[in-house]
């Protein structure tokens, strides 16, 4: 299918910084995602002796904990689930990776979190080796909050954070194929289990259950996205070319207006021959492409 992106917007929030001074933040450098610092890191503190306990965790039913990897050396496990809260343990203290942990749940905190282009508002709730919580930058998936486990407590994401949270996924394709674009495909999947065209992709930035929607779902599915007008169009909302077949159907991320006139838009897109994208457009605007309408995804509540 030809279907008609570098840096993740900024968009104010909060990078992870290791506030101990004279912190080594000797990290394993990757090509996915978590090239991240360590947050507040204590120094000195070891995983060895420490009996921190979580304090503030949401009271729940037990439930069948999951085992994940890590990466990078010296990430703090905090006493609740707040990067501010005091430090009760860490993971990867002497060697990068080190540590498994088991983790029973995760919490939305509502604050965004990001460094480079790894961005996560959740905490992981973990049963081991240390007993606290841990921002999931710190585990060695490509998804920004844990596979399959139990999301509990916090407040629900601010204004704007789940469009935030969908440019910062869509940015994610840009580089998971180790430093370079994810490629087009209509038929292969990627690692993340989402379809390598524009609506796999698109359906990926939202969430959608894998291997993705399609590109006519996107527009006609009225329980995904609904119409809008083009003055309205904000960052996350998508422009769609339904009609045809699937050789000439397309979907794009708008981002941000380049200029006040409207005369163009950045956004995010997934096409033939290249893969995934961040780019200038004029997709639907006068005296671009008029097949593509824009559509506002109902995830965003507005």
């Amino acid at each position: 299918m030809e279907e008609h992106g570098t840096t993740p917007p900024g968009d104010g929030t909060t990078p992870l910084v290791g506030a101990a001074s004279g912190l080594r933040r000797s990290l394993l450098r990757r090509t996915l995602l978590r090239r991240v610092l360590p947050t507040a890191a204590a120094a000195g503190l070891g995983i060895t002796g420490i009996a921190g306990v979580a304090h503030g965790a949401v009271g729940s039913t037990p439930r069948a904990a999951a085992d994940f990897p890590t990466w990078g050396t010296r990430w703090v496990v905090h006493a609740s689930a707040d990067t501010g809260s005091p430090a009760v343990g860490m993971i990867n203290a002497s060697a990068p990776g080190k540590d498994r942990i088991t983790a029973d749940y995760q919490v939305n905190t509502g604050r965004r979190v990001c460094e480079g282009n790894a961005c996560s508002t959740y905490m992981a709730h973990l049963t081991r080796p240390v007993s606290g919580f841990l921002t999931v930058v710190a585990v060695d998936i490509p998804q920004d909050r844990l596979p399959d486990i139990p999301v509990q407590g916090g407040p629900p994401p601010g204004p704007g954070a789940a469009r935030r949270e969908m440019l910062a996924r869509a940015a994610t394709w840009l580089t998971a194929d180790n430093g370079s674009q994810v490629p087009y495909s209509q038929s292969q999947v990627w690692k993340d289990g989402y379809r390598q065209d524009c609506s796999g992709y698109v359906s990926m930035a939202l969430r959608l259950p894998t291997p993705g929607t399609n590109t006519v779902g996107l527009a006609t599915d009225r329980g995904l996205t609904r119409p809008i007008s083009l003055g309205a169009l904000r960052g996350g909302d998508l422009l769609v070319d339904a009609s045809g077949d699937n050789n000439n159907r397309h979907v794009v991320i708008f981002e941000k207006w380049d200029d006040a006139a409207h005369s163009s838009y950045t956004a995010f897109e997934q096409r033939g021959d290249h893969g995934t994208d961040h780019r200038n457009l004029t997709y639907g605007l006068p005296g671009g492409d008029p097949e593509f309408t824009p559509y506002r995804p109902v995830v965003f509540g507005d």
